[in-house]
């Protein structure tokens, strides 16, 4: 399975602090936005990464993360010309995928919570042995702002319905999708909705047609936050401050996992704490080094 992370958008919702920069670049507490995304692949054990920008962003994005090579990934980008909906950018990532099963991420989704990347990685076992796609749903009190799921009295799902004006339940689709290899012809078999937009709704509602769909609700023991409006990324960076501090333990520290992950050695690890001695980020890495180095 490969990974593609939806990094374009104009970020209208937060203007005018977009206007400069790419929202995916703002910080969520200690770390740039599209941190969290890619660490949720990388969770996964997904080396493969496409990153879809848009044209300005692009030298930005390789100044940042380049071609992954020093996490023992494998990073490539593809532009998005002018932002046509969620879907557009399985599209984008045809020749990337080749055929294959995708984690399709939108890159400014959040998620922390209990057993996280085991459930992550039981859908994309699923999703690897069964084909067919696999989303989660998430509680919310604005369920007019995302694509919403209806079940029937037995718990199946019925419908899903992008932004609806009267939603069927509270329980919105969140950006973090795994899909078989048919998830790109779905989406170039979409309409445009009524906003002229190619939506991740109308790929989930094929699956849905075909009977090839699993919904996993995420409970009360999980966070999830659209980080594309300010009062979301303000709640962002308060949840993952709280965490953080608690714990001592970072969230979406993509070094620290590609380590974990046997992708680099502590030699690597200890080559990009050196870039960024003197800052917070920086010393949690070097305190980790130290503690393996001590065996603990």
């Amino acid at each position: 399975m490969k990974a593609v992370v939806l990094a374009g958008g104009s970020g209208s919702r937060l203007a005018p602090v977009t206007g400069p920069i790419n929202k995916h670049f703002l910080p969520i507490y200690n770390k740039p936005m599209i941190y969290y995304p890619l660490s949720m692949v990388m969770l996964c054990g997904i080396r493969e990464v496409m990153l879809v920008v848009n044209p300005g962003d692009l030298d930005k994005f390789r100044a940042l993360l380049g071609n992954g090579e020093e996490l023992g990934m494998r990073i490539e980008y593809v532009i998005q010309p002018f932002p046509r909906g969620l879907a557009e950018g399985l599209i984008l990532s045809e020749q990337f995928l080749k055929g294959e099963s995708v984690c399709y991420v939108l890159g400014d989704n959040i998620f922390f919570g209990h057993d996280l990347t085991y459930i992550l990685k039981e859908a994309m076992a699923d999703i690897e042995e069964n084909g067919g796609a696999y989303v989660f749903g998430y509680n919310v009190k604005d369920p007019w702002r995302f694509g919403v799921v209806e079940f029937d009295s037995e718990g199946r799902v019925i419908s899903i319905e992008e932004k609806p004006r009267s939603p069927k339940s509270n329980f919105a689709v969140v950006g973090l999708y795994f899909y078989d290899s048919m998830a790109v012809e779905y989406a170039k078999e979409a309409c445009p909705s009524d906003r002229g937009e190619i939506e991740i709704t109308s790929v989930n509602n094929r699956y849905l047609e075909e009977g090839r769909l699993k919904v996993k609700l995420l409970g009360r023991g999980f966070a999830w936050f659209d980080a594309g409006t300010h009062n979301s990324l303000l709640e962002a960076g308060e949840f993952v401050a709280t965490i953080e501090n608690k714990t001592g333990l970072m969230i979406g520290c993509i070094e620290e996992i590609a380590f974990n992950n046997g992708w680099i050695d502590i030699e690597q690890l200890k080559r990009l704490a050196g870039r960024l001695s003197g800052t917070f980020y920086g010393d949690y890495l070097w305190e980790r080094i130290r503690r393996i180095d001590a065996g603990n």
